[in-house]
C-alpha cells in the first residue's frame, strides 16, 4: 500500500510518516521497484501505535527510546513493556487531572447561569 492508504489507516500525515522514518522510529520500509514506500500490515500496526503514543502525550525522546528497543529485538521485550506502563501511569494521573478540570468548569458555568438568571 501507498503512503497515503498507510496514512488514511494510521492517522498519521504523509509528511508525519516521513519525518518518523527519518528519526528511526519507524521500522524498515520496503521500497517497490519504482522507489516508493510499500507499507506492510505490520508497518501500518507500528505507525498507529506511534500516532496514539503521541496523541496521549508521549515524548519524542521516550518513542524513539521504545523504537530503538523494538530494533533490539525480543530481549527488549520486558524493557519495552517498562516503558508503556509508565505511560499508561502518566494517562491514568492525567485522566484524574482531567475529571478534576471537568469539575471546576461544571461548577463556575453553574455560578453563572445562577447570576444570569438573577439578572432577568
Amino acid at each position: 500500500m501507498r503512503i497515503s492508504e498507510a496514512s488514511a489507516k494510521s492517522g498519521l500525515s504523509a509528511d508525519t510518516i516521513r519525518y518518523y522514518e527519518k528519526s528511526g522510529l519507524v521500522p524498515a520500509i520496503e521500497r517497490g521497484p519504482d522507489g516508493l514506500r510499500q507499507f506492510t500490515g505490520e508497518n501500518i500496526e507500528w505507525l498507529t501505535l506511534l500516532y496514539w503514543l503521541r496523541k496521549t502525550g508521549m515524548p519524542m525522546k521516550e518513542m524513539q527510546r521504545f523504537a530503538a528497543l523494538y530494533r533490539q529485538g525480543e530481549t527488549t521485550i520486558g524493557e519495552r513493556k517498562d516503558v508503556l506502563l509508565k505511560h499508561e501511569k502518566r494517562l491514568r494521573q492525567r485522566r484524574l487531572d482531567l475529571d478534576r478540570c471537568q469539575e471546576v468548569l461544571a461548577h463556575k458555568i453553574a455560578t453563572y447561569k445562577k447570576i444570569e438568571g438573577g439578572l432577568s
